[in-house]
């Protein structure tokens, strides 16, 4: 956390890593070089693909984005299919994400894309694997949204979105001096905030809590019950205080608040002693934690980007689809 603190501004630690930052620099530049001279080459899978990803390291909020981009496509009548790496996994090989896969195997958040949005996800280590499994898998799909890789070069891409939350580009330096993955600004197709305070333009989305928590028989709780009871909040994702934040702008008090680290696995966690509580969580939280505390509920995020932002990426891939139709 105190190098996370020191990404903010340009203070000793960040002055004392600079000079590494420019080694990275250096290599980030030379390796996108290559691809550019083609002497590594980006694959292209047969339909369009449509990266969300972030330049700041940590979360910033790209699933929920990725979730609301495959409901939104969905809505367009368009088969949307996604791949991801699966952060976190004990697995190595390209694999669908099953309804009842164990999210060790395949990652928290394809698990939590999979369950709540029903588009078929695939994880590899290398995306351009899962893409052509989920392709010969799914041949119906028009378009693959993938989930994160940004800089993953290997994989070509028609439409970029970079994601940012309230951090912006923290103190504007590279790792490990400060927090960019690359120099920004970079060129991108589109740039969206998911903070109320967004640090430079672009477009902006609403995040809000759901009216009800989730059962892990998928049945519902009305949040406004859970202002009335006794309450443990949980959450093992990037910025759990904004979680926490967000129950009590809904009127759901905790009596305790336990902050993981992002990605938890919770095999070794031991829940409180005190039964008497309603142990709430986030829906990424509750596709692990459900296996060991099946009677947690679980918040969902409604994340509402802006109308704008539907219009440019319509207007985007459409012009895509233009293009590899002629």
């Amino acid at each position: 956390m105190s190098l996370q603190r020191a990404w903010l501004g340009r203070g000793p630690l960040a002055r004392l890593l600079w000079p590494v930052s420019l080694l990275y620099g250096v290599l980030t530049l030379l390796r996108r070089g290559l691809y550019r001279a083609g002497v590594f080459k980006a694959e292209r899978v047969g339909v369009p693909v449509l990266v969300v990803g972030n330049v700041i390291a940590g979360g910033a909020g790209k699933t929920p984005v990725v979730m609301a981009l495959v409901r939104h496509l969905r809505a367009r009548g368009l088969q949307v299919g996604v791949i991801s790496r699966g952060y976190g996994r004990r697995t190595r090989d390209c694999r669908e994400v099953l309804p009842a896969a164990d999210t060790r195997d395949v990652g928290d958040e394809p698990a939590l894309i999979a369950r709540a949005t029903g588009a078929p996800v695939f994880v590899a280590a290398r995306r351009v694997e899962a893409a052509r499994a989920l392709l010969a898998r799914h041949p119906q799909t028009h378009v693959i949204v993938s989930d994160d890789g940004l800089q993953h070069l290997a994989l070509a891409r028609d439409i970029e979105l970079c994601v940012f939350d309230d951090r912006g580009i923290g103190n504007g330096w590279l790792l490990p001096a400060g927090p960019l993955r690359e120099r920004w600004p970079r060129r991108c197709d589109l740039v969206l905030h998911t903070g109320a305070n967004p640090a430079f333009g672009g477009y902006r989305a609403q995040r809000t809590l759901a009216n009800h928590a989730l059962r892990s028989d998928g049945g519902r709780v009305p949040l406004a019950e859970l202002a009335d009871r006794p309450v443990i909040a949980l959450a093992a994702i990037a910025r759990p205080e904004a979680f926490f934040d967000m129950l009590r702008a809904r009127g759901v008090t905790p009596e305790r608040c336990i902050a993981l680290p992002d990605h938890y696995d919770f095999d070794s966690w031991q829940r409180p002693p005190d039964g008497r509580y309603s142990l709430v969580c986030t829906e990424k939280d509750a596709v692990k934690l459900w296996r060991i505390a099946p009677d947690a509920l679980a918040v969902p995020l409604v994340f509402t980007p802006e109308p704008a932002f539907f219009a440019a990426l319509d207007a985007k891939l459409s012009s895509v689809d233009g293009h590899q139709a002629a």
